[in-house]
């Protein structure tokens, strides 16, 4: 590991002046770590420490470079500065000395300093054979009780880095478990995002649950652990026949909402099996409508999927399943092969799917409302619903397949249901 590789930190690599800094300053953190290891990052992420007078100077480099700024914690005068492809953190040192601040921070690997304007590397606990050999260590267990989120932090670092976990640190994490229902659910909600996000996530997810970190989030998932660690595996055996699978994966719920389907088919995984358990989990981490809403999606398609034979579905059957579940098929498709459905059985529905022009998975209206309206001399009542949703199912049978015979069937249908309402009379 070579030292020099921390010249991707230089001063000539920041979207601001150096000269704007005082001395002595040091890079702490990630980036430090990320170097070392020389690590790619798209997005640059800059964590210093300064002896004084933080906040007020990340706000006069954001005044004078007209970048974003907000104060991320006023006690322990800590300021961020958001220019275009780069974070900066500002913080003051904690304690009276650098030594002292590096004492307080979580793994050692993250407690290496560096200053870019003297390259003096600070490392106070031999973190650089942890990088070496791929260990997370933690630097004090006081650090990790102090702030419990760092429990989890352990096993997302674990999944990003490709590290294990030493055993002393693994051991202090069990015993202080149940401390992480103490810190805010919109912090543990992040970590499990970067988790279930990643590769390797499930495998450390199931790490953390066992050492009592998610089972009290998560108390039904011990079943289907196992079954987590198989979504991988499963997206490459379908992209092999459905090329553009992690592309929809990748997409996020909603465009606010980050989340991918990808992480939903897992979640759908660890929650309870019951839509509505499930969803008072979810509610708890705090998880959006339409995040919730989704993985409640693909937790009933999978209760249907197992009470069918699926190749023996009607398209009726067909058409409203695909209604109800959307565009959540292809997190709904690889959690229902991790767990048992045969490729064989699912792939009648993933080719109507993968089709754009199927009329069962991806309906397309013949005509609408108002053409019905127009034609038939209707008023507007729920039965224009019920029609243009009858004209629908019937295109999907290939009953009909114009716009004439769709007023022909929609015509057909009023005549019945007269006739039958003059019956009942």
């Amino acid at each position: 590991m070579s030292i020099n590789s921390l010249s991707a930190l230089s001063p000539e690599t920041w979207p601001f002046d150096g000269r704007m800094l005082p001395q002595p300053v040091y890079l702490v953190g990630g980036s430090v770590r990320d170097a070392l290891l020389k690590r790619k990052r798209e997005y640059l992420d800059l964590d210093f420490i300064i002896l004084e007078q933080a906040v007020s100077i990340a706000r006069n480099i954001a005044k004078e470079y007209q970048a974003g700024f907000v104060v991320l914690d006023a006690e322990r005068k800590i300021a961020r500065v958001v220019f275009k492809g780069t974070t900066v953190d500002f913080a003051e040192i904690e304690g009276d000395s650098l030594e002292e601040d590096l004492w307080r921070r979580d793994f050692t690997i993250n407690a290496i300093a560096y200053n870019p304007f003297t390259d003096e590397l600070i490392d106070l606990f031999n973190a650089l054979k942890d990088l070496q050999e791929g260990i997370i260590r933690m630097v004090k267990s006081a650090n990790l009780k102090e702030d419990p989120l760092r429990l989890l932090r352990a096993y997302r670092q674990a999944a990003q880095l490709g590290f294990i976990i030493s055993p002393e640190t693994e051991t202090t994490i069990r015993e202080f478990a149940p401390l992480l229902t103490q810190v805010a659910v919109e912090r543990v909600q992040t970590e499990l995002g970067y988790l279930l996000s990643h590769p390797q996530g499930m495998i450390w997810i199931e790490k953390a649950w066992k050492n009592g970190l998610l089972s009290d989030y998560f108390p039904t998932a011990q079943d289907n652990l196992e079954i987590g660690k198989k979504v991988e595996i499963v997206v490459e055996q379908l992209e092999k026949n459905w090329s553009n699978l992690k592309v929809e994966l990748a997409t996020g719920v909603r465009e606010t909402v980050k989340t991918s389907l990808l992480a939903i088919a897992k979640l759908a995984i660890l929650v309870n099996p019951h839509p509505q358990k499930a969803e008072v989990e979810l509610m708890r981490l705090k998880y959006s409508n339409a995040e919730i809403r989704s993985t409640i999606s693909v937790i009933k398609g999978l209760a249907k999927l197992s009470e069918v034979e699926i190749p023996q579905m009607s398209v009726r059957e067909q058409y409203f399943f695909f209604q109800e579940i959307g565009k959540n098929f292809p997190a709904l498709a690889v959690v229902a092969v991790a767990k048992g459905i045969s490729l064989e059985e699912i792939n009648c529905l993933i080719e109507r799917y993968i089709n754009p022009d199927d009329p069962v998975a991806h309906p397309i209206a013949l005509l609408n409302g108002n053409d019905l309206i127009t034609a038939l001399k209707l008023a507007k009542s729920p039965i224009v619903g019920q029609l243009l949703k009858e004209i629908l199912i019937a295109r999907a049978e290939e009953k009909i397949f114009t716009k004439a015979e769709a007023i022909k069937l929609a015509e057909n249908l009023i005549q019945v249901r007269n006739k039958d309402s003059l019956i009942d009379n």
